[in-house]
């Protein structure tokens, strides 16, 4: 059994770990364009396709959101060679590890939906 200060150093390291989390996929929009990447894989998900496809994201904030999943090693971002210039993203290696906790948190919205129906 633990004694009190091993319990409180676990204690203090998961929830470190939580705002780490919280503060790298919270808000509205990241988990949200995640998804969107992780459903459409082998699909070119141009910035403008994206856009039209998440309902009610501004182009200021995809762009804001994508730097940051782009920074955290999340998704990738690939300049084509076309006229006008287009850009691809895509969810990388590293980012399908977080689609157990979106698909998590997708059983858990729609249990929850049905609950305070």
């Amino acid at each position: 059994m633990q004694n009190i200060e091993e319990q409180y150093v676990s204690c203090e390291r998961e929830l470190a770990a939580i705002r780490d989390s919280l503060e790298i996929l919270g808000g509205k929009w990241k988990l949200r364009i995640m998804r969107h990447l992780n459903n459409h894989i082998n699909e070119n998900n141009t910035f403008k396709k994206i856009q039209r496809e998440i309902d009610g994201i501004s182009a200021k904030m995809l762009s804001k959101e994508l730097q940051e999943l782009e920074i955290n090693l999340l998704v990738t971002r690939k300049v084509m060679d076309t006229r006008p210039v287009t850009v691809s993203y895509a969810i990388t290696q590293y980012g399908l590890s977080v689609f157990p906790v979106n698909e998590s948190l997708v059983k858990w919205g729609l249990n929850h939906r049905e609950q305070i129906k």
